[in-house]
């Protein structure tokens, strides 16, 4: 009998993350998610950038250690616009060339830049084009295509961030111009939905949002039904009444896939004609909407042991107008004073938000708590202040019913395509597509880091067969909860945590523990809820839903994930520039911090108040010789035994700060207690 032998093949295919000293690993992607990344050393990537999809050959593996190989090819190009600083750095230029020290500090190679003149444009940011690089022993070259201005200066440093991140500033002005043509017809087209939609006008309506926000693409009701129920309408901003497929609008929406909130500046996915104003729910305008509406039994406000349990959902296109433009702040103060503008309607949804959100964590839902930053710039986008964002209850409030549609929309249309499916209807012209938001479980390599990190500092977290219940690690979390090593504990978990992505194919949210779950309240700043919007439209009306469409909208799901991290990126970039112009204002004052990361190099601090994180040095630690523990998250010093261990509380004082790296200096002024 002949057995069929199976061989193993000396190559693989994956996209490359690489180093600024060199060193690359490639992820072999979603076909083999539990697969290790191949380690790829110095001198041996070829020609590869950060992201590119590359060929590696594959050394043989020896034991436990990590597979390691050698980058063969470049499949494909991540891409080919770079932004960097022109700067010679003492390197030999060829005649009529110069160089680019790219900004992305994983590129371990500088550019050069033949171009006459650029010698000219010493610390200026430019964006280049990649031209040409096929030889590993030489410099990649390119070509300027923006000058974009001067090292450190605001509108240069943000401006630079976004271009990095290959994302789009302006809109195009036909885009502008479609825009105004809709908001022309506008009165009309709602004169005549009206007399289609459910009517919500006469019921008490209004939105919550944070005091500089333009948009509002969210709004709820509440009243009090003859027989004694509660409903609650969530009511969102309805963009795809206007924005129809395929126009220019739309395809430029598509593109961008989401709004981009920077420090000093919000790029929209649309023009600002219908983000703030069309579209927008604004105090007193009639507006068109999509509703999501639940009833919930009269208990389950007035007695503390009823459950918040939806009786009765309706889904379907209203119209509305919104009587009142809340703060966060001006409900959170009728809340606590126990009178005011619509105090029984903010009361009976606190209330509610508050048993959903029990529920949810006792159902599995990790409750994670972090800290965001927000800052007070001056006239010159200058920051004069920066402070930690607070959670109030009608922060929380809005979340959880944002989150109730969100889940109850994906439930509503899960259950037509089971129903569908039951029946045997299985055609794939139709009836078995919807956009999910899902969340897939750590990785089990990434739980081990968790696990043994938090032992190293007196905690226990059971992981079994590279699983965690969702129950431990909320049980982690109460245990924490108001000690100083709560945020760092509290970060440290979240960054396990896969990243949420769009699919049509749903495996859940692990999260939130929802079997099923999508984004069906923020069209107005994510792409994939316009998605939603029309695949919930179909499936009311039931609408087939064609071939193309799901195609689509398959390929759509993967493009908005991808431009959600660009987004995220981006906005974390612009929180660090501005921490950094902040603390360069501050050289040698003195503030409280916490180690929040330790490395071979130096040790990681972040200033409590501001959450400004900069590095001290080991050179700036003394007169020693300091040994990295990575498993034990510290280094010790060999001669004076001296430990800088993750958590621990220092005095620092601001040494240096670099303002085109995004960086800061401090140095210690006490010992930690």
């Amino acid at each position: 009998m002949n057995e069929e032998k199976t061989t193993v093949s000396p190559y693989a295919e994956g996209i490359i993350t690489t180093t600024g000293k060199g060193l690359g690993f490639v992820s072999r992607g979603k076909d083999s998610p539990r697969e290790e990344d191949i380690r790829i050393e110095a001198g041996l990537l070829n020609t590869a950038l950060p992201g590119d999809h590359v060929k590696v050959r594959l050394n043989a593996k020896m034991g436990e250690m990590q597979q390691t190989g050698e980058v063969v090819e470049i499949l494909d190009r991540a891409r080919t616009r770079y932004v960097g600083t022109i700067d010679q750095n003492g390197l030999p230029a060829q005649a009529g060339s110069t160089y680019l020290v790219p900004q992305d500090n994983r590129i371990y190679v500088d550019f050069l830049i033949p171009t006459p003149g650029a010698e000219n444009l010493s610390k200026k940011k430019v964006l280049v084009e990649l031209l040409e690089w096929t030889d590993p022993k030489k410099n990649p070259t390119a070509k300027i295509v923006e000058v974009i201005g001067n090292v450190g200066e605001n509108e240069t440093e943000i401006r630079a961030i976004v271009l990095e991140k290959g994302l789009a500033l302006e809109l195009p002005e036909e885009i502008e111009k479609e825009a105004h043509a809709l908001k022309a017809t506008a009165p009309a087209f709602i004169a005549e939905e009206a007399t289609k939609r459910r009517d919500f006008r006469d019921i008490t309506t209004f939105t919550i949002d944070p005091a500089d926000a333009k948009d509002f693409d969210d709004a709820i009701s509440v009243q009090t039904l003859p027989n004694g129920d509660i409903e609650i309408g969530v009511h969102i901003a309805d963009v795809s009444a206007y924005v129809k497929p395929h126009t220019a609008i739309d395809e430029e929406a598509r593109t961008r896939a989401t709004s981009i909130y920077l420090v000093d500046r919000v790029i929209p996915m649309f023009p600002e004609v219908l983000s703030n104003d069309l579209c927008s729910l604004n105090q007193k305008e009639d507006k068109l909407v999509f509703s999501a509406v639940f009833t919930f039994a009269p208990e389950a406000f007035s007695n503390p042991g009823t459950k918040a349990v939806v009786k009765d959902s309706w889904f379907g296109r209203t119209i509305i107008n919104s009587d009142k433009r809340f703060t966060y702040e001006e409900a959170q103060e009728i809340l606590d004073k126990g009178a005011g503008l619509f105090y029984d309607e903010l009361s009976i949804l606190n209330t509610l938000a508050k048993k959903l959100a029990k529920q949810g964590k006792e159902e599995g839902a990790i409750s994670f708590e972090h800290e965001e930053v927000r800052f007070v710039l001056d006239e010159n986008k200058k920051p004069i202040r920066v402070y930690k964002k607070v959670m109030q209850d009608t922060n929380k409030l809005v979340e959880q019913f944002m989150l109730l549609a969100n889940k109850k929309v994906a439930e509503y249309v899960s259950d037509i395509i089971g129903e569908k499916k039951m029946r045997g209807e299985h055609a794939t012209h139709e009836g078995d597509l919807f956009v999910y938001r899902i969340h897939d479980e750590p990785k089990p390599e990434r739980l081990e880091e968790l696990r043994r990190f938090l032992a190293s500092i007196g905690y226990q977290l059971p992981v079994e067969n590279g699983h965690v219940s969702p129950h431990d690690l909320n049980a982690l979390l109460d245990k924490i909860k108001g000690k100083p090593e709560e945020m760092m504990l509290s970060t440290a978990t979240i960054r396990t945590m896969a990243k949420a992505i769009y699919s049509t194919a749903n495996i859940g949210h692990y999260g939130l523990a929802f079997e099923h779950y999508t984004h069906f309240t923020s069209p107005i700043r994510r792409y994939p809820d316009v998605m939603v919007h029309r695949l919930l439209a179909h499936y009311l009306t039931h609408d087939p839903i064609s071939k193309e469409t799901m195609d689509e909208y398959r390929s759509l799901s993967a493009h908005s994930s991808e431009m959600e991290k660009l987004a995220s990126d981006a906005e974390r970039a612009s929180i660090k520039f501005k921490q950094a112009e902040y603390m360069n204002e501050r050289i040698g004052k003195t503030f409280d911090g916490t180690i929040s990361g330790v490395a071979e190099w130096g040790v990681f601090v972040e200033e409590n108040e501001t959450k400004c994180e900069g590095l001290v040095r080991i050179a700036d630690l003394g007169n020693d010789f300091y040994i990295f523990e990575k498993e034990n998250y510290r280094i010790i010093g060999k001669n004076t035994r001296k430990r800088y261990s993750l958590g621990d509380k220092v005095t620092i004082r601001v040494k240096s700060v670099d303002l085109e790296r995004k960086s800061i200096d401090y140095e210690l002024v006490t010992e930690k207690k």
